[in-house]
């Protein structure tokens, strides 16, 4: 019982940890800061902010949950089981992140960055979109 107890502890504190961590991965592509724009109540990031959470929380869930796969090295152990949530999580962050610069440059009629900075809530929903399908996918993909 206390075995479980300090795995749950450990995995959901490497949870907030990678949480926060994928939130300022995405705030990178997207040049604005988010905690100025929420401030300054900017739904557009509102929006992607939700969506970045919820499809990187998304990806967590399901590397923690196929951690004891043995997919990718020795996951007997809670240190194996630790190494391969993180590298399935570095890999689904950087695809949401190219996800977002491929749809950036598809949509070159407009500046996506532009119009999210500008509060556009339109483009703040379609990112928002594009986000948790992309976490949906990728959580396939681990699991």
């Amino acid at each position: 019982m206390v075995t479980e107890f300090l795995n749950i502890s450990l995995f959901s504190l490497l949870g907030i940890i990678l949480m926060l961590l994928g939130s300022f991965c995405i705030d990178l592509v997207i040049p604005c800061s988010f905690p100025e724009e929420i401030k300054k109540g900017n739904k557009a990031i509102g929006w992607i902010s939700a969506g970045a959470y919820i499809s990187i929380g998304i990806i967590i869930r399901t590397a923690i949950a196929s951690s004891d796969s043995g997919f990718f090295i020795d996951e007997s152990t809670v240190a194996g089981s630790i190494l391969s949530t993180m590298f399935c999580y570095a890999i689904g962050v950087a695809f949401l992140m190219i996800g977002y610069l491929i749809l950036k440059f598809i949509n070159r009629k407009y500046d996506l960055n532009k119009e999210v900075g500008d509060g556009n809530v339109a483009a703040g929903i379609m990112v928002f979109g594009m986000l948790v399908g992309l976490g949906l996918v990728i959580s396939g993909v681990i699991a």
